[in-house]
């Protein structure tokens, strides 16, 4: 069996967006932003984050104030 040079063979990556069809849509850079901006507070737990949410008045899809079935939802229909 003949082997690949290592020089020739790419290196790994991940690409976080390849699966995307569009670009990210404001309020999706919004909520990245936020959780973000939580995850370097510190914060790393639920009710730390939909708190956090609420506190930077990040909007929710529906207009009322985040809370944990809310964010997990979302955050589902986001990552399907």
């Amino acid at each position: 069996m003949t082997q690949i040079p290592a020089h020739l063979i790419p290196a790994p990556y991940l690409n976080p967006n390849q699966h995307r069809l569009n670009p990210p849509t404001q309020y999706e850079n919004l909520l990245g932003d936020a959780i973000e901006s939580a995850f370097r507070q510190g914060i790393d737990t639920l009710p730390g984050m939909v708190k956090a949410l609420n506190d930077q008045f990040v909007p929710s899809p529906g207009g009322q104030p985040w809370s944990e079935e809310l964010f997990t939802a979302e955050m589902r229909r986001l990552g399907a």
